[in-house]
């Protein structure tokens, strides 16, 4: 199990209903995104970061092992936009407005990439996946979808015990050892995924599977305070951008 999967069953928010989750999470990317980068972007990052370490509980080690590689793209995005190709002086040089546009760009993702944290900290795919049917989606995407995000985890063991065995014997302890090592490892992946899907179709097709796979849901309701929390408190950062915006400009 992934670290953010076994964190989302283990959140204070387990047992709530993922549209409660959904407001407030999506809530929040969604102002990070339609807000200005400043101060409304900023706003956005410092709520959810509150939220998650404080009534979410998420750990903070956990929280930045998730954070960094999305960071990373956001970072890598807002660069690209310090620079200009071509122009009288030369062909790589620094672009007007750069830094702003770079800081406005970074602050805009990080804080949106936040929100979604949020909503995968405290939301399982397990009780996801399965209510999509009920919000209009078709059975058949939904099935798909479970059955890729079940063989995900199943070959990423597989993937862990046979790195394991390549390890115990010595398969890591010189370059070409680990070129080798590497090699197989993925001709075994690639092997392996094959067998389990075959081994999935027959066993569905054994238990006379009809187009739709019954999975039982934990039971949760959508609860009117949580939601309406979320909305006073999306409605309480968007007023304050505005009334911070308005002196600024």
């Amino acid at each position: 199990m992934l670290p953010i999967d076994a964190a989302a069953h283990s959140s204070r928010w387990r047992r709530r209903h993922p549209v409660d989750k959904a407001v407030l999470g999506l809530g929040l990317t969604v102002l990070a995104i339609s807000l200005p980068p400043w101060p409304g972007a900023a706003l956005v990052l410092g709520t959810a970061l509150a939220v998650l370490l404080g009534p979410a509980g998420v750990p903070a080690r956990r929280l930045w092992r998730a954070y960094r590689v999305p960071l990373g793209f956001c970072v890598t995005g807002a660069v690209t936009l310090l620079f200009q190709v071509g122009g009288p002086d030369a062909f790589v040089s620094l672009a007007d407005g750069g830094p702003a546009r770079a800081g406005g760009l970074l602050l805009r993702t990080s804080a949106a990439s936040l929100g979604v944290l949020l909503f995968a900290f405290t939301t399982p795919m397990s009780d996801l996946l399965p209510r999509l049917v009920r919000a209009g989606v078709p059975a058949p995407v939904v099935d798909v979808a479970l059955m890729t995000y079940r063989t995900g985890f199943l070959l990423l063991d597989s993937v862990r015990r046979v790195r394991e065995a390549q390890a115990a014997r010595l398969g890591h302890t010189t370059r070409s050892a680990q070129w080798r090592s590497a090699a197989g490892l993925g001709a075994i992946a690639f092997v392996r995924a094959f067998d389990r899907a075959a081994r999935l179709q027959a066993g569905l097709a054994g238990r006379g599977y009809e187009g739709t796979l019954h999975v039982l849901v934990p039971e949760a309701r959508i609860s009117p305070r949580f939601t309406a929390a979320s909305l006073l408190l999306l409605a309480a950062v968007t007023a304050a951008t505005l009334g911070l915006e308005s002196p600024l400009s």
